[in-house]
């Protein structure tokens, strides 16, 4: 199975656009802020689903890497969480690391920048995650055998990411979007090296006033990552009247459309 192999994602074009965002991202961001709260929640219930003692579970973690880590949301509850001994952020944007700069010590904590898909993980990983972060990857298959290689015997493979009714809205009004994999393709790419312990999807509504205010919502929180065309006064005006008609309430309001996955791993024993 491949992904994004015929219009791979341009990195750079993605990285400017979240460094623009990085000071607006976190008040701007309520679903992926949301979504990280519940990507712990499913971790630790599952792990105690799985027999291993809540007071346990922050033991079972010493070394964590975290990858698209972004402005450091899901990476504060990872440290007051699980209280690794090391954490690893990572993040495609050079910039971010002003974002994360009060938790990074330089040892138990420290900042990596770079590409996911390119970077070595430290082997003998205990959990590897992230959250709204592997939507921008063109080939997660071999970024899942990677990981496998990287964490240790039992590692943990966390993530979420979204689905393909995600921002559908955008995507029929300008024909631009992601291409994004289902829980099956998620699965289906896993299964060799990874036991799924847990695999959840959900789809979620955000109202906006306006057309201009949902634009102004994902300008802030850098996801129009690679939309390169202009918006001139003619494709907004257009823009508009089309997204009112199509995607309006009774009350007058504009929907946006967010389509959550969250996937746990455990990494085979060979």
């Amino acid at each position: 199975m491949t992904y994004n192999t015929t219009h791979p994602i341009d990195k750079e074009l993605v990285a400017r656009r979240f460094s623009h965002s990085r000071s607006t991202y976190d008040r701007e961001a309520s679903v992926q802020r949301q979504v990280a709260e519940k990507m712990m929640c499913l971790l630790t219930d599952t792990l105690l689903a799985a027999g291993i003692p809540s007071p346990e579970i922050p033991a079972h973690f010493r070394h964590v890497v975290e990858f698209g880590c972004g402005t450091g949301s899901y990476s504060r509850i990872l440290l007051h969480t699980l209280h690794p001994e090391t954490l690893l952020l990572n993040d495609l944007c050079h910039d971010m690391e002003e974002c994360v700069r009060e938790l990074c010590d330089g040892t138990a904590v420290r900042f990596v920048p770079g590409d996911a898909e390119a970077l070595d993980f430290p082997e003998g990983t205990d959990l590897i995650t992230s959250c709204s972060a592997l939507q921008w990857f063109n080939a997660p298959e071999a970024f899942f055998i990677r990981c496998h290689h990287s964490l240790a015997q039992d590692g943990v493979l966390a993530f979420s990411t979204f689905g393909a009714t995600n921002m559908h809205e955008i995507r029929q009004l300008t024909g631009h979007g992601l291409d994004y994999l289902s829980v099956e393709e998620l699965r289906t790419l896993l299964s060799p090296g990874f036991d799924i312990l847990h695999a959840e999807e959900e789809v979620t509504s955000l109202p906006f006033p306006t057309p201009q205010a949902v634009l102004k919502h994902l300008k802030q929180t850098g996801v129009t990552g690679t939309e390169k065309r202009i918006w001139t006064r003619s494709r907004l005006q257009s823009f508009c009247e089309e997204y009112t008609a199509k995607f309006s309430d009774a009350a007058g309001n504009v929907s946006l459309t967010y389509h959550p996955i969250y996937i746990i791993a455990r990494k085979k024993t060979e």
